[in-house]
């Protein structure tokens, strides 16, 4: 796991960070998104507070453009975004004093900023086991759209908090009768490379990400899921 934090500073941090990302900020620590303005993921991080600032825990292959949207945005606004040196450990049994609960589902155990470690949980499996997306794995920049990726069930956005960029696409994609595509777990008969493409009877029907234990995360058509369907050398079945 390589992360990097961003600290943010300033009296107008929380204002400055609400008008941007999808979830209440006020509300936090909590996951959020930033999002072009035609609604698609750029970045995802968890928001920290701690003591005057607040932290955006983010993937470290993403932290630089991160740093660069956010401050395109900051105008005058009282408000400091700093890269810092700070380790993040977590795990899945007994937390230590000052840890979080990470707040995207509770198998996804604690984070404890500031000190170093992992249990040695196989954090593939628990997220294929809940169908938890991974940054630059099931979350890829400027084609994702959060809503097929499970956000609203994993608390990372908030349709009540007012605007936000991209807002108003994932409000349209909210209020649609049904997603058609998104993030599902099947069960997997061998293995594939992440990326394969899905298919059912010459058809497309997706893409196979992590797998483990037998199941994988995909993004798929609902309306093309079949048995036996096929992933380079895997074959693959609906749960």
């Amino acid at each position: 796991m390589t992360r990097q934090i961003i600290r943010v500073t300033g009296q107008d941090r929380v204002d400055f960070l609400q008008g941007l990302v999808t979830n209440d900020v006020t509300r936090a620590p909590c996951w959020a998104a930033m999002l072009t303005p035609q609604g698609k993921y750029l970045a995802d991080f968890l928001i920290v507070p701690k003591g005057e600032a607040l932290l955006l825990d983010v993937d470290a292959g993403l932290a630089d453009d991160l740093v660069k949207r956010l401050s395109m945005y900051k105008l005058r606004s009282k408000v400091e975004l700093q890269p810092v040196d700070m380790t993040v450990a977590r795990g899945t049994g007994e937390a230590p004093e000052g840890a979080i609960q990470d707040p995207r589902h509770p198998a996804l155990g604690w984070r404890h900023y500031g000190a170093e470690g992992d249990d040695g949980t196989d954090w593939d499996a628990i997220r294929v086991a809940h169908c938890i997306p991974k940054t630059l794995v099931e979350l890829i920049p400027n084609e994702t759209f959060i809503l097929e990726a499970g956000f609203e069930r994993l608390h990372g956005v908030d349709f009540h908090k007012g605007c936000y960029v991209g807002q108003e696409v994932t409000a349209r994609m909210k209020h649609k009768a049904e997603l058609r595509k998104g993030l599902t777990t099947l069960r997997v008969e061998g293995e594939a490379p992440v990326g394969t493409p899905i298919t059912a009877d010459g058809r497309a029907v997706g893409t196979l990400y992590t797998q483990s234990g037998g199941r994988g995360i995909a993004h798929v058509r609902f309306d093309r899921l079949a048995d036996g369907m096929e992933a380079g050398e895997a074959r693959l079945f609906p749960e």
